[in-house]
């Protein structure tokens, strides 16, 4: 039995170190967020944790007595007619039911503050990119700036930024860890989701859908800039000899993998829009015309 407990033990400290080695490990962007959102999702996810630990630590340290107690190789008190105990009854049941009842009002409350619909409070104008998920890359465009992107992003920093989301392929997820939490992409519909990065730096993006054998390449770069480097990097984008017109979307929108990062110096003037109309049946595009203008 002693033999056990030490093992026990071991696994016990492995388990603690290696939990504690991943939380400090860079890879995991979720727990280094850059924006507001990220920021509030990542003290949601911490709360939460916290609040399990008052249930998970005193079962296991109540475990490890109740073995040691009840070894086979020392005698406990015998008591053949005790049952139960109306204190211990209370109290293993009123500490979960009270920590679900204040992650109930927490979800409840952070699920509507987070709305990825509701815009980011800013006295900046918020930034609007068309994001359209393909096999197997991601396309950027920026309408009121007329240039577009493939697998590369530039933000200004401090700046809010209302994604405009849609699939041109398999139904795919649109994530940037650091930013904030990720929304799906669907063929005929159009998503939203409101980020804004409060740090200078690349943030790596990813699709969080597997949608085929090019998924492990599907990821691209956020980089959040000055607002005269985003400046900057637009007036570069428009010295590009690609211009992204109807028929060159339709050669990019074939399946490819690990494409590079390209640039075009005009779009076509609802481009973003022909796209989820193409999904669509008349009817639907007069409902979700209509739920744009209410919007």
């Amino acid at each position: 039995m002693l033999k056990k407990l030490k093992i026990w033990g071991v696994v016990s400290v492995v388990v603690v170190a290696v939990s504690a080695f991943l939380l400090r490990n860079h890879s995991f962007a979720v727990l280094q967020p850059k924006g507001e959102i990220g920021q509030r999702e990542l003290d949601i996810l911490l709360f939460a944790s916290a609040l399990s630990l008052l249930v998970v630590i005193p079962v296991f340290v109540l475990t490890f007595y109740i073995v040691w107690k009840y070894r086979a190789d020392k005698k406990a008190t015998y008591l053949p007619d005790w049952d139960h105990s109306r204190s211990l009854e209370a109290v293993w049941w009123a500490i979960p039911i009270i920590l679900i009842g204040i992650l109930s009002v927490i979800t409840w409350r952070t699920s509507y503050s987070l709305d990825p619909l509701k815009p980011i409070a800013s006295d900046k104008k918020p930034l609007t990119i068309q994001v359209v998920a393909l096999q197997w890359k991601w396309l950027f465009i920026y309408p009121e700036q007329n240039v577009a992107s493939v697998n590369f992003a530039q933000i200004p920093v401090n700046t809010p930024v209302r994604f405009e989301i849609t699939s041109d392929a398999p139904m795919n997820a649109f994530w940037i860890p650091q930013l904030g939490g990720q929304i799906y992409a669907m063929s005929g519909m159009s998503s939203h989701l409101n980020l804004i990065a409060n740090q200078l730096g690349d943030f790596s993006g990813v699709s969080a859908n597997i949608s085929g054998s090019g998924f492990a390449g599907m990821h691209f770069v956020t980089r959040a800039s000055t607002a005269s480097d985003f400046g900057a990097w637009v007036r570069d984008a428009k010295t590009s000899p690609q211009r992204l017109s109807l028929a060159t979307y339709n050669d990019l929108a074939q399946p490819s993998q690990d494409n590079p990062v390209s640039v075009y110096s005009s779009v076509d003037a609802g481009l973003y829009d022909t796209i989820v109309a193409k999904y669509m049946s008349p009817m639907d595009q007069n409902a979700a015309n209509k739920h744009e203008m209410d919007y």
